[in-house]
């Protein structure tokens, strides 16, 4: 199967970070904290994520996911096959991998990267408002050479 919609998935979450680890593991983190592991080589595994307590006692229950190595106690789990679970799951899943690590962020790290949001969206806005002034002169000047 192919892991690019996991990768890509992973990489439009705010701030998150990707890095090759332990040889053949692609690691998405937030704030230097990792949140899934997808391996790169075939092997027992090949999504790890984190979970709350609750998804991670009903997931192990279902077949083909178990308590990923090394990381269990920290509730991960680890997906053995490709169909364990649909598409959609595992995305509402590696959101809220996502959303668990960084409520354990720091709450200075927490606040700096929401204010690089917050930037960000202003940002955006300026931009989107000068385009748009923009076209709205062009499309005036354009009127009036019509009219000419």
């Amino acid at each position: 199967m192919d892991i690019d919609w996991v990768r890509e998935y992973c990489l439009a979450l705010p701030h998150t970070t990707e890095r090759v680890q332990w040889g053949d593991d692609l690691v998405f983190k937030i704030g230097e904290k990792m949140y899934a592991v997808v391996a790169l080589e075939s092997g027992d595994h090949w999504l790890a994520f984190k979970c709350t307590p609750e998804e991670f006692s009903a997931l192990v229950e279902r077949p083909e996911i178990v308590p990923a190595p090394y990381l269990a106690r920290a509730q991960w789990v680890a997906l053995e096959t490709y169909d364990a679970l649909p598409t959609d799951e595992i995305k509402r899943l590696l959101s809220q991998a996502y959303s668990l690590i960084f409520a354990k962020l720091s709450k200075r790290l927490q606040a700096r990267l929401s204010a690089v949001d917050r930037a960000q969206i202003n940002r955006h806005r300026r931009k989107t408002a000068r385009n748009s002034q923009r076209r709205g002169k062009s499309s005036r000047s354009a009127a009036a050479r019509k009219r000419k």
